[in-house]
């Protein structure tokens, strides 16, 4: 099987034309880019606000608790149902499975902005209060660059997530890399479904690698704690009893 899979993937028109590796390829991230960007829009600045104030504490619960028991594939019939007659053309089959994308990215971009700034030292809340800064100011300048690490996890959570879902999509008429399965499938093709498989593998391992650069130097040293890993590097293990006790 290795072979045929190795073959399949090495064939030069595999990767060329509509159905070819390179295009499904696209597709892919093109829906979870859109599903992604219309989810933090809405999940983060709500994630942000209520790690904030406090206030709807219970709507991130209920949306994390609700998210790890829904049925990514029913949800996604469910709409196809729902939506499908009520659309025309390519929208019948596009938004039902956008909207579901964007219903699952949701809760972990949420739980990540919210968690993020909940975590925040309160002392660093009250020094910034006491140099005089207003509520919307404490929020930017303070907590959001604290709140970056467990931020970013909730990003990464949901592009795998996203990834992972736009796959079964194509069971709705979603294009994407999820059509090397469904098509190998209706076809007894197994070398294509494995390459399928492989290739999503592959492309969720990528978007991980590259938000974790992002993290990496998107968030100070101080508060990822790389700071403190290099003065142990350089100086000994006496610098981390150092930094755990000035923490």
């Amino acid at each position: 099987m290795t072979d045929l899979v190795l073959a399949w993937l090495t064939d030069p028109a595999h990767w060329t034309g509509q159905d070819g590796i390179i295009q499904h390829t696209l597709e892919h991230l093109g829906y979870s880019a859109i599903s992604l960007l219309i989810a933090a829009a809405v999940a983060i600045p709500a994630g942000l606000v209520i790690g904030h104030t406090g206030r709807g504490r219970f709507l991130v619960v209920n949306l994390a608790g609700a998210a790890r028991a829904m049925p990514s594939l029913g949800l996604l019939f469910i709409m196809v149902l729902v939506l499908g007659p009520r659309l025309s053309g390519d929208a019948a089959f596009l938004w039902p499975n956008l909207i579901v994308l964007i219903v699952l990215a949701i809760p972990p971009l949420l739980s990540g902005a919210y968690a993020g700034v909940e975590g925040v030292d309160p002392a660093a809340r009250d020094a910034a209060r006491g140099m005089g800064m207003s509520g919307s100011q404490v929020l930017l300048r303070v907590e959001v660059p604290c709140a970056l690490p467990l931020l970013f996890s909730g990003l990464r959570s949901a592009t795998l997530q996203v990834i992972a879902t736009a796959t079964i999509a194509a069971v709705a008429g979603l294009q994407g890399l999820g059509r090397f399965l469904i098509d190998g499938l209706a076809v007894h093709d197994f070398p294509q479904m494995v390459s399928g498989a492989v290739l999503i593998a592959v492309l969720a391992l990528l978007a991980d690698l590259v938000l974790a650069l992002v993290q990496r130097y998107a968030v100070s040293p101080g508060v990822s704690g790389r700071r403190l890993r290099e003065r142990v590097r350089r100086r000994g293990p006496d610098t981390l009893a150092e930094g755990l006790q000035v923490r």
